[in-house]
C-alpha cells in the first residue's frame, strides 16, 4: 500500500466500504422492482452488478489483509479495518439475497407480494441495511442499537406473512408450489435484516471493543 498515514488509509478503505454498501442497496432495490413490475429484461443488468460487487468485495478484503500485514494495525485501528471486512462479508450475503429473490420473481405476483407486505418488510430490511452503515461511518452506538430493534418488526411481518401462506395453502386448489417459494422469499428478506443486524453489532464492536451477539431468529419458520 502507499506509504501514507495509517489514519488516512483506514478513512480510505472507510469510504470504500460506504461505496460499496451504497451500489449493494441500489442493487437490493432494483430487485425488488423488478419483482414488483416482474420486469425480467433488467434482470441481465442487476445480476451484472452483483458480479462486479463482488469482486469489489474480494479486492477491499484483500486490501485490508495486506494492510494489516504492512502496518501492523493495534487497538482502535485494528478494530476498525476488522469491523470494515467483516461489514463487506454481510454486504456480500445481502447482494447474495437479491440474487435470491431475483430467482424467485417469476414465482410471485404483484398481487401477493401486496398480501403479504413484501414491499413493506422489504423496505425496512433495505433501510436497516442504511442505517447500519450510517451507524459505521458516524460510530454511532445509539443508531446501532436502533437498528438491531427494527430486527424484530422484520420478524414480526415475515410471521405474519408466514401465517397468511400457511392459511391460503389449506384452500382448495391453492398454489401451494407459489406458496412456498413466496415463503422462501419472505425468509430471504428477513435474513437481509439480520444481517443488518449483525454489521449493527460490529459497530457496536468497533466503539466498545465488545462482541455482541445475535439473537435467535425464526429459522424454524422455513
Amino acid at each position: 500500500m502507499p506509504d501514507r498515514p495509517v489514519h488516512v488509509q483506514i478513512q480510505e478503505l472507510s469510504q470504500v466500504l460506504v461505496v460499496l454498501s451504497t451500489r449493494v442497496v441500489g442493487n437490493l432495490y432494483e430487485a425488488l422492482r423488478a419483482v414488483k413490475y416482474q420486469d425480467e429484461e433488467s434482470v441481465p443488468l442487476i445480476k451484472l452488478v452483483e458480479n462486479e460487487l463482488d469482486i469489489e468485495e474480494i479486492d477491499l478484503e484483500e486490501t485490508c489483509i495486506q494492510f494489516i500485514a504492512l502496518q501492523h494495525p493495534v487497538a482502535k485501528d485494528l478494530r476498525t479495518i476488522v469491523t470494515i471486512m467483516m461489514i463487506s462479508d454481510e454486504l456480500e450475503r445481502i447482494g447474495e439475497i437479491s440474487m435470491h429473490i431475483i430467482d424467485s420473481m417469476l414465482e410471485i405476483s404483484p398481487h401477493l407480494l401486496e398480501v403479504l407486505e413484501f414491499e413493506k418488510m422489504f423496505m425496512l430490511a433495505g433501510e436497516m441495511v442504511t442505517k447500519s452503515i450510517d451507524a459505521f461511518v458516524l460510530q454511532d452506538r445509539d443508531l446501532a442499537n436502533q437498528v438491531c430493534a427494527h430486527d424484530d418488526e422484520v420478524d414480526a411481518l415475515h410471521q405474519t406473512a408466514f401465517t397468511k401462506m400457511t392459511a391460503l395453502m389449506k384452500i382448495a386448489d391453492a398454489d401451494v408450489i407459489r406458496l412456498t417459494n413466496a415463503l422462501s422469499i419472505s425468509r430471504n428478506i428477513e435474513r437481509m435484516a439480520d444481517h443488518a443486524t449483525k454489521i449493527a453489532q460490529d459497530v457496536i464492536y468497533l466503539v466498545t471493543g465488545q462482541l455482541v451477539k445475535q439473537s435467535v431468529s425464526h429459522d424454524n419458520l422455513l
